[in-house]
């Protein structure tokens, strides 16, 4: 939720830390640097193919998904520095002022905020270069100076706090030049890394089906039975759900078997996390015809098709992964997410965050390297607790 403290430095500061999953020693530090300097590239590579593609229009989208994440580790290099994320805001007001030839000096609020960064510039825009070239360039140069140490303390001190602030302000005058404000910029990327990182207690989305009768939602507890046969020497999957058979008998579908067969594990482990599977609505044939829109748009062949997508691109991905086997909740791969998300872009999972989809995708390959290992087994499925679980079957 966006709150007025997240109008200051200080308010988004706070906000920010809760993502923040390094620790404050050396390595961590320099981890943040590259993570700084990484996304200032990222803009530039994103100027470079907006205007390489002649897609001028993404160019603003591109660049206010990099600004935010290089303020994000900027704003994290600033906590572990000696100085606040208030005492930059002060300095980077200073460094504007002096920058754009401001004869008044405005005096901060005791919380500096982001209005007064974007307040300034917008006063001062005449100021500003003309060219948007020239202050990339000028932003390309001072990250640089980020990875180039000091003789002594004292002088990483100083040096840090011009520095911070030097920073800031490219990143505020960048920003204006592409016809973003700062607070704008700040706002979007703590709903990025919200969804992305869960903030403490965060909770699971309503199901998508609760208010509907029984026999259009998902069974909210139930197990599905996996049996391997070999069939001409082939292996092939059945599922059965209370002794009965569902879908069709599933191959891997490649040369070289990979465990495809088991693929639809996925699906379980999407209504247990995200409340949602269209696939396996189709399946167990309870989609919700009381609402003919929902029943077209949300449970029609289009989503089916993009469920499976989903799962087929995230499992090819994963493959040459050892199944995500090791991977911590927190550490899959954002690019992975992002994409599903313009995948499902449309569809009422779209309002779930990425780190349900995230929990989703690791347990249900949790339960996939046990079906592979042991070739049959049962998979439980409980949407009220939002699990799923795997047992070999008794001998």
């Amino acid at each position: 939720m966006i709150t007025n403290f997240l109008f200051t430095l200080v308010g988004y500061d706070l906000k920010a830390k809760t993502s923040d999953r390094f620790r404050d020693d050396q390595m961590s530090i320099h981890q943040l640097k590259y993570g700084f300097f990484g996304e200032v590239g990222g803009l530039l590579a994103a100027v470079k193919k907006a205007h390489r593609d002649s897609f001028p229009k993404k160019e603003k989208e591109l660049a206010m998904e990099e600004l935010g994440d290089a303020l994000w580790y900027l704003t994290a290099l600033i906590r572990r520095s000696s100085y606040t994320v208030n005492e930059i805001g002060i300095a980077t007001l200073q460094y504007l002022q002096q920058e754009l030839s401001n004869s008044e000096h405005i005096k901060p609020d005791e919380d500096v905020t982001f209005n007064e960064i974007d307040g300034l510039l917008a006063f001062l825009n005449k100021q500003l270069p003309e060219s948007k070239d020239t202050l990339l360039y000028k932003l390309a140069y001072n990250t640089s100076l980020l990875f180039f140490e000091s003789d002594s303390a004292a002088n990483e001190c100083a040096r840090g706090n011009e520095l911070y602030s030097k920073l800031l302000s490219l990143l505020a005058m960048v920003a204006a030049k592409f016809g973003l404000k700062l607070l704008d910029i700040a706002i979007a990327n703590n709903i990025k890394t919200e969804s992305r990182w869960a903030p403490p207690n965060s909770k699971y989305l309503d199901l998508f089906d609760e208010n509907l009768l029984p026999y259009e939602q998902l069974p909210r507890q139930f197990e599905i039975k996996f049996l391997e046969r070999n069939i001409h020497g082939k292996k092939i999957v059945v599922q059965q759900l209370n002794g009965v058979n569902i879908g069709d008998p599933l191959t891997d579908n490649r040369q070289d078997g990979d465990g495809y067969r088991f693929h639809d594990v996925f699906h379980l482990a999407y209504i247990a996390h995200l409340g949602w599977s269209p696939v396996i609505r189709a399946l167990l044939k309870v989609k919700r015809k009381s609402k003919p829109q929902v029943d077209e748009n949300q449970d029609g062949a289009r989503a089916i098709f993009i469920e499976e997508g989903i799962a087929t691109w995230v499992f090819n991905h994963a493959r040459d992964l050892d199944f995500f086997e090791g991977v911590e909740q927190g550490k899959l791969e954002y690019g992975l997410l992002k994409q599903i998300q313009n995948m499902v872009s449309g569809y009422e999972v779209e309002k779930c965050p990425l780190w349900q989809w995230e929990i989703a995708i690791l347990e249900g390959f949790k339960v996939f390297r046990s079906l592979l290992a042991t070739g049959s087994g049962i998979v439980s499925v409980n949407m009220e607790q939002h699990c799923i679980s795997f047992k070999p079957l008794e001998s």
